[in-house]
């Protein structure tokens, strides 16, 4: 799916200002990853701890600092609990003890502790972290309860999910250079209290569009971290449009080789393979994040037509294409063809993928007539659920015959909207991505320098005040299953860019699918988020320094140097001074998994 409406004239693909930040994000990432002067390829031994060698302390992180927001924060004032270098981490079953070695390897790399994972034992001894599945734990199969006292810290849950998404509130209330790939001299408190959590909605997550640009597998899962490190917990991959074809499919292989072969502006494209996919599938999982794959049909087509022209209406395969327009492709609807097609691939990608949903897109297909887009939609969401999936699809799919299960994701700019209002009441559920809120590639400001305006600029505060539950018009609360914010590419190249854009409006996103609408309060929310600024530097993640955020003075470390990334396109604010932010290789970037079977 492409976001602009009929009409829209294409876009720009890659401003001069876009380019520079870009290169000055790939000088930062080669900074942070070369090792300090004369150091050795060993991780180096933590500093010494000598008074002149601390940094400056950064203000004490508070029990609800946290973002989202978590549904109940009881501080114990002088609770705190102290990581010392001796400390464990114990699990009561091995089903927790995957998500012990994921909290060891979060905090491993800025402590140098090797924080050994254990088994719990009664009495639980004082000074570690323990992480607990019961099932009588009342969280439901995603919350979880902290607790933090001078003696150690505990974490309750019903599933290991819960369990993850603790060690994620865990880890932001440590100080903000946790998140250092290299070990920094820290006093490691976590303030006192408990916290009981649990989210609104059961779906919460980021789209990324690798179609219009590529992005390898290092850049999808580093995007999962980010996910993860928020309790998203799904990533929806636009693999197909028509600048490119981006999943193998074994019976239709020219759709990846020829249809995967050119990008927005020409650049050379790409496409995972079989074992590609599964790896970001298998990642994914492990953080409790699902894949919603989308093949967008019946338009945005003009990458598999190139491939197999025999699919287009005239039979002829089109050249490929690297502009921005959209409406223009479709798949013959009224070919048998056509639909074998669509049955081969759909089978292909919902046996590679363990998550329940299949997204077939249903948008912008303009030249369609409206009875044989109707009766295309209804056949394809046939062919889902023969294949034991549920049907995702844009809105625009919502006139068309209901389908059990099936899901609307809404990207409309309007609160009124009859058409979904009344999808909704024949039996569709709707997960909500506004694209006046949630559209993550909107500019910040006029001067941003990529992305687009076609639905307005979304700043922080756009992002954030709205609500899922009562955005669209006779939609019951009940109805949403949750909230997505897209990212579509057309002028976003590299992964500095990404995260440029992603951050600091994810997390807002964030915070309204999974904290309670009474903690909804915009501001509270730029107090808690501007302490993530200094997390996000230390992590190696670019980001705009949105003026709206009172983002703390940035204090510079002794191991590792940075270089500057413009975050506006040539005027800077004197209210947001533009500070170098690294942009690679995080803790959060570890080694993937290998293919699953």
């Amino acid at each position: 799916m492409d976001e602009r409406e009929p009409g829209h004239h294409a876009l720009p693909v890659h401003e001069p200002a876009a380019a520079e930040l870009a290169r000055a994000a790939t000088r930062a990432a080669d900074d942070l990853l070369a090792p300090p002067s004369g150091a050795s390829d060993d991780r180096p031994a933590p500093p010494s701890g000598a008074a002149d060698d601390r940094p400056v302390p950064p203000a004490r992180v508070r029990l609800g600092d946290v973002v989202p927001a978590p549904e109940r924060v009881t501080p114990v004032p002088g609770a705190d609990f102290v990581l010392t270098p001796d400390a464990a981490i114990r699990v009561s079953g091995d089903d927790a003890r995957a998500v012990a070695g994921q909290l060891a390897a979060l905090l491993r790399p800025a402590t140098g502790y090797p924080l050994p994972v254990t088994d719990a034992t009664r009495p639980e001894p004082a000074g570690g972290i323990t992480l607990t599945l019961a099932a009588s734990a009342d969280h439901g199969p995603e919350g979880y309860r902290l607790d933090v006292t001078p003696d150690g810290v505990r974490i309750e849950a019903a599933t290991p999910a819960g369990l993850f998404h603790g060690v994620q509130t865990l880890r932001q209330l440590l100080p903000a250079t946790i998140e250092s790939p290299l070990p920094v001299a820290e006093h490691w408190a976590l303030p006192g209290g408990s916290i009981t959590d649990r989210p609104r909605f059961s779906y919460r997550g980021a789209m990324l569009d690798v179609a219009r640009h590529f992005f390898g597998v290092p850049d999808v899962l580093r995007v999962i971290d980010h996910l993860a490190r928020y309790k998203l917990n799904h990533l929806h991959l636009h693999l197909t449009d028509d600048q490119g074809w981006r999943i193998a499919i074994d019976s239709w292989p020219r759709l990846a080789e020829v249809g995967g072969a050119v990008e927005v502006g020409g650049g050379p494209g790409g496409h995972y393979t079989r074992d590609d996919y599964r790896r970001i599938v298998a990642y994914a999982a492990e953080r409790h994040v699902t894949v919603v794959p989308e093949i967008d049909l019946p338009g945005h087509t003009n990458a598999a037509l190139t491939a197999y022209g025999e699919l287009a209406p005239d039979g002829v395969a089109p050249p490929p294409y690297t502009g921005t327009e959209v409406g223009f492709s479709y798949v013959d609807p009224t070919n048998e063809r056509t639909y074998e097609f669509v049955a081969d691939v759909l089978g292909e990608i919902a046996a590679l993928t363990p998550g329940p949903w299949l997204h077939i897109g249903g948008d912008e297909a303009f030249k369609v007539r409206p009875d044989a887009y109707a009766a295309f939609v209804e056949r394809t969401q046939r062919v889902v659920a023969a294949t034991g999936k549920t049907v995702v699809g844009w809105h625009q799919i919502a006139p068309v015959a209901h389908a059990e299960g099936r899901v609307l994701q809404w990207w409309g700019t309007k609160g009124e909207d009859p058409v979904t209002a009344d999808a909704v009441h024949r039996g569709a559920r709707l997960v909500l991505s506004p694209g006046n809120h949630a559209y993550l590639d909107m500019k910040y400001a006029p001067d941003t320098p990529i992305g687009h305006d076609w639905a307005g600029m979304i700043d922080v505060r756009r992002a954030y005040d709205w609500d899922p539950g009562t955005h669209v018009a006779g939609v019951p609360a009940d109805a949403v299953l949750g909230v997505e914010a897209p990212l579509w590419t057309e002028s976003v190249t590299s992964r500095a860019e990404v995260e440029f854009m992603l951050f600091p409006r994810l997390p807002a996103i964030a915070e309204l699918g999974w904290s309670p609408r009474a903690t909804h309060d915009w501001a509270g929310f730029r107090d808690r988020l501007a302490g993530h600024g200094p997390r996000w530097a230390a992590a190696g993640m670019a980001f705009h320094r949105s003026p709206e955020i009172p983002w703390p003075a940035e204090r510079p470390t002794p191991t590792k140097r940075q270089a500057a990334i413009p975050t506006q396109a040539d005027h800077p604010t004197p209210s947001a001074p533009q500070t170098a932010i690294p942009t690679q290789t995080g803790p959060e970037e570890a080694p993937a998994p290998g293919p699953s079977a």
